[in-house]
């Protein structure tokens, strides 16, 4: 075989590799989608009464899948409880806040 031939073949692999990798990622789920599904899934579990992290949030980020659980805990509160500016300001400085 000549140093030619060798180069075509070794061409043809990488640029066969090149092309099969990219249609994989590209057929590959976004990751907006896996943290719906794992929103969805957190809820149907709290509705269950299951605990611990579900199976379709394995793939989800510690960060984002902290802010769904506290999302989930506030969405389950009663309106009263969801209040975080519980207090009265009159719009003047006067100490009003209370």
């Amino acid at each position: 075989m000549s140093r030619r031939t060798i180069l075509i073949a070794v061409s043809a692999i990488v640029a066969a590799l090149a092309i099969t990798a990219t249609i994989l990622w590209m057929n590959g789920e976004p990751y907006s989608e896996t943290v719906s599904k794992c929103q969805k899934a957190l809820v149907a579990q709290t509705k269950a009464g299951g605990e611990g992290k579900p199976d379709a949030c394995k793939d989800v980020k510690q960060d984002d899948y902290d802010e769904i659980v506290v999302s989930n805990v506030i969405d389950g509160m009663s309106k009263k409880d969801r209040d975080m500016l519980d207090y009265y300001d009159n719009g003047t400085i006067d100490g009003s806040i209370g």
